[in-house]
């Protein structure tokens, strides 16, 4: 019992943990096995591979497969609450993607090939996987929930803003020039607002061009205010990171001190 419980504590760390040398050597060799596994379904999509090299491919995804199962089943058996890990995001993504190429066993068959293609693309997921490899991705992360609440009220600015003008612009130029409805206003107006400019639709009287004009000019600086929300608030958030990091003056100006320290180390007096 003993046993099987070490060997559970070490599997968690191996798998679960980053610090140490067997976890990083298990993070890169799947952080490879993930990267040659898309590989594999990107070259599988192009005819002319496929045709040439279709099973060796599929020899690929089988290993790839067996590979990403083993990895689960272990994720399963060493994780602290098993359900927990089932439920949480990486885990539906790990279960995603081992099930395309079972999904295959269950229809074989010509006429169910769309199908299985369908679900072969869902194997892209494991580039999500990459996320949790990254600890600048926690950085970015913070950052944008940070800004979350910024980036709402702009998103529901910007929404107002399109209406109007796609209200407007259905005014303007009507049914005849390719306006028939208000959302299709408001369409023409997200996709000139983005500097897309689809050419699907466009306007033709001298008002309705005038307004375009206006739009096309504030999406330049719409396009900026997401961006500039998030850079502040990681450049506010990489400032107090450093603070944080910066040790405290020793009071004897011999050494430094580490953040929560209360008294000098060397000295033994309190700390301002």
């Amino acid at each position: 019992m003993t046993q099987r419980k070490n060997l559970r504590q070490q599997l968690h760390h191996i798998i679960f943990d980053y610090d140490t040398l067997p976890a990083k050597a298990f993070d890169l060799v799947l952080i490879a096995a993930i990267l040659l596994s898309v590989t594999v379904v990107m070259l599988d999509t192009v005819s002319a591979i496929h045709k040439a090299h279709g099973d060796l491919l599929y020899a690929f995804e089988w290993f790839f497969t067996i590979l990403f199962t083993i990895e689960y089943l272990l994720r399963i058996y060493a994780s602290d609450s098993r359900r927990q890990y089932l439920f949480s995001f990486y885990g539906i993504i790990d279960l995603l993607a081992i099930l395309p190429t079972y999904f295959s066993i269950f229809f074989p068959g010509t006429q169910y090939l769309l199908v299985i293609r369908f679900f072969r693309v869902l194997r892209i997921f494991r580039l999500l996987k990459l996320v949790k490899f990254v600890k600048e991705a926690e950085f970015v992360k913070a950052s944008i929930i940070a800004s979350s609440r910024k980036i709402v009220f702009f998103l529901f600015f910007v929404m107002v803003t399109v209406s109007i003008i796609g209200a407007l612009m259905y005014l303007i130029e009507g049914e005849k020039n390719g306006f028939s409805s208000i959302p299709k206003g408001v369409y023409w107006a997200i996709v000139t607002i983005t500097t897309v400019g689809y050419g699907d639709i466009y306007p033709q009287t001298v008002l309705g061009r005038t307004l375009a004009s206006i739009l096309m000019i504030v999406g330049y600086s719409i396009i900026a205010v997401p961006t500039g929300i998030v850079s502040a608030e990681m450049a506010a958030m990489h400032e107090k990171m450093e603070a944080d990091r910066k040790p405290a003056q020793s009071c004897c100006r011999s050494i430094g001190h580490d953040p929560d320290a209360r008294f000098c180390k060397v000295c033994g007096r309190p700390l301002d």
